[in-house]
């Protein structure tokens, strides 16, 4: 395939070395200005280092992109997926699809700002997240075109990419290469940010090696977690939780405090085998602490401030919204429309939960509501004057009237399930 004629390309850059090396790429094969965009969205590494890496591969000043988008992260993107409790396949708490769709915005804004007519991401041609990014770019901006370098060149092996890297002269880390020089096994692939960090890659290639315990690097082993449990409570409002223990904090800030729990008491850890939108399972381990106690606690405050067909309906649609996140069609208009049925349902979503944190569990321990749905005096088990009895019984014949019918004109069904001559 002809390569496109490219001016200027606004490059997903984190500083590492695959996108350094993308870097270079771009100016050798494709003769164009790099932009490189930068974002820290709480993956816990400094990101002001990759000003000067791209500083020495000749990137000007003006075109160097670093943004803190941990607020706008949490408060636009995961708040957002948590109230419709969104989980894919019934564990992933898509930690690393929700990031994607930020990412390819704040690309196709920093293009429009600086004229480029290109972007370009670091994402293989095996997994899901080329299809994230570049769903989002095509999404905000038809017109772009997207330069996908793991699709094009060969070097497709460390080796050739320390090689690239040694005759371009592009720092290389001590992490990449053994003692002799040469390329150091790494033994996983990892993404983070402020919801997740996730791991994929060699060892657990094989769905049947239990992970090493020195590969989790967020939370405390649940073995070696407090045997104390610790309570708190968080504070929702509208659908989003707003404090903790009574004291308001920024979306960013809630999340951080409540991964800080969840890693001291080893929650949010999964191991799973999930199928990717290109056709072929995957092995990954995921650590999400503060988000596994957000979706225990939401559910809680749902569950006394939602109505009964209200609440069945929205499980019903969740699925269908996760894989929309998963597969990378956050902009697309399916996934608005639901986000409007879903936040609709959230009005009255208010009021507190209680939680006990206790060894890889979170445990609902008290929910309450000025909103609450609830009535003590209908479901009490004890004597009450506000609900009659006897009214249950035709409400039970109205809902049989069906079965009775039946049973009436076609008796040989019946006859099937119990034996009878």
């Amino acid at each position: 395939m002809a390569k496109k004629n490219i001016k200027k390309a606004v490059l997903a850059y984190s500083g590492g070395l695959d996108t350094s090396i993308i870097l270079k790429w771009l100016q050798d094969e494709y003769g164009c200005e790099v932009v490189t965009f930068t974002a820290d969205l709480g993956q816990g590494e400094e990101v002001e280092p990759a000003r000067e890496k791209a500083l020495k591969l000749g990137i000007k000043p003006e075109n160097i992109f670093i943004l803190d988008l941990r607020e706008e992260f949490v408060k636009d993107f995961v708040f957002p997926m948590f109230r419709a409790n969104a989980i894919y396949e019934g564990e992933y708490l898509l930690g690393t699809s929700i990031a994607r769709p930020l990412i390819a915005k704040k690309q196709i804004e920093i293009a429009q700002q600086t004229g480029a007519d290109a972007v370009s991401h670091g994402a293989t041609g095996k997994g899901n997240d080329q299809v994230r990014f570049e769903l989002g770019y095509l999404a905000l901006n038809p017109d772009i075109a997207v330069i996908a370098p793991w699709r094009e060149w060969d070097l497709n092996s460390r080796e050739k990419l320390l090689t690239y890297a040694r005759e371009n002269d592009i720092e290389i880390s001590k992490k990449h290469l053994d003692e002799n020089g040469n390329p150091a096994v790494s033994p996983y692939s990892m993404d983070a940010n402020l919801l997740h960090i996730s791991y994929e890659g060699l060892h657990l290639e094989n769905p049947n090696n239990e992970p090493e315990e020195s590969m989790w690097l967020w939370t405390t082993s649940p073995e070696n977690a407090p045997d104390k449990a610790e309570y708190i409570t968080i504070t929702y409002r509208n659908g989003d939780p707003v404090a903790i223990n009574g004291t308001e904090m920024s979306p960013a800030t809630l999340l951080k405090t409540l991964n800080d729990y969840g890693n001291k008491h080893g929650i949010g850890r999964v191991d799973i085998v999930e199928n990717r939108y290109v056709g072929m399972k995957a092995r990954g381990c995921y650590e999400t602490p503060g988000g596994t106690i957000m979706l225990k606690a939401h559910r809680a405050i749902e569950s006394i401030t939602l109505d009964r067909e209200e609440a069945h309906l929205k499980d019903e649609l969740m699925p269908k919204y996760a894989k929309l996140i998963y597969t990378g069609y956050w902009w697309s208009p399916e996934r608005n429309m639901l986000q409007a049925a879903i936040d609709a349902t959230q009005e009255n979503v208010n009021g507190e939960v209680r939680l006990k944190l206790y060894k890889g569990n979170v445990m609902v321990v008290g929910r309450s509501s000025e909103k609450s749905l609830y009535s003590e005096a209908h479901s009490t088990f004890e004597e009450d004057e506000v609900y009659n009895q006897a009214d249950a019984e035709g409400f039970i014949r109205l809902n049989a009237l069906r079965f009775i019918i039946e049973g009436k004109k076609q008796p040989e069904r019946i006859k099937k399930i119990t034996g009878a001559k």
